[in-house]
């Protein structure tokens, strides 16, 4: 039996790090999606301030399964 998945989109932010605003992502996600299997970080980037790094943004794709 072969499963269906789903890929929604999803943009993170967090002041310490790209790997915080991942984890973000995945937070948020799992408070309305159920039987989440990935992340793909599909971009990068960074609010800057004063030449200062303020917050650290990623993009990502969530990818779940749709139980049927």
């Amino acid at each position: 039996m072969s499963s269906v998945h789903k890929t929604i989109e999803i943009m993170g932010e967090s002041e310490k790090g790209w790997s915080e605003a991942a984890q973000k992502v995945v937070e948020e996600a799992s408070k309305t999606v159920k039987g989440i299997k990935s992340i793909w970080v599909k971009d990068q980037t960074a609010r800057v301030k004063d030449g200062e790094i303020k917050s650290y943004r990623v993009n990502c794709s969530v990818t779940f399964e749709i139980k049927s």
